[in-house]
């Protein structure tokens, strides 16, 4: 009999523990976690940040399509990201989108939360800091930020600025 009463047991604490609070943060509460980046703007879809950020025609004039291909992974594959997906459990992605200053898309990647893993975010998070410190003056480190993103994350770029 004893045997039989401690499964039920388990099984009974089991069903009275909570389950986690699957927050979402508001559109301020992600905005505070990129407060060092200009010309930002955030929305929630349901349980997606949607991060949208103004890509300045110089840049894309000097850095053409791999400019034009590297902005969402920038924001993307950042600390600023990692931080929230931990800090919000109710998150399932963030979505960055880049556009001009006249509005049009330029690119945009999502993220899913389960996507990297603590040894694949610390990789990330090397790509991406290599690209924003030397990107400009080694371009394939560009290159290189770019294909992870493409590995890790739904994409799509506008014909008008990444040919096929």
């Amino acid at each position: 009999m004893t045997r039989v009463v401690w499964p039920l047991v388990t099984v009974l604490i089991a069903a009275c523990v909570e389950p986690p609070e699957l927050a979402v943060p508001s559109p301020e509460d992600v905005e505070g976690y990129y407060a060092s980046e200009s010309d930002l703007d955030v929305a929630i879809s349901g349980n997606v940040a949607v991060v949208t950020v103004e890509q300045s025609a110089a840049e894309l004039r000097r850095g053409g399509s791999l400019w034009a291909k590297v902005g969402p992974y920038i924001y993307l594959f950042s600390d600023e990201t990692r931080r929230v997906f931990e800090d919000y459990a109710g998150l399932a992605a963030v979505r960055v989108v880049t556009r001009t200053a006249g509005g049009d898309e330029i690119a945009n990647a999502l993220l899913a939360r389960d996507e990297l893993t603590g040894v694949l975010w610390r990789r990330s998070l090397n790509i991406a800091g290599q690209a924003r410190l030397e990107g400009t003056e080694r371009p394939g480190l560009l290159e290189d930020l770019v294909r992870w993103g493409e590995e890790h994350t739904e994409h799509a770029y506008d014909q008008r600025y990444v040919p096929r």
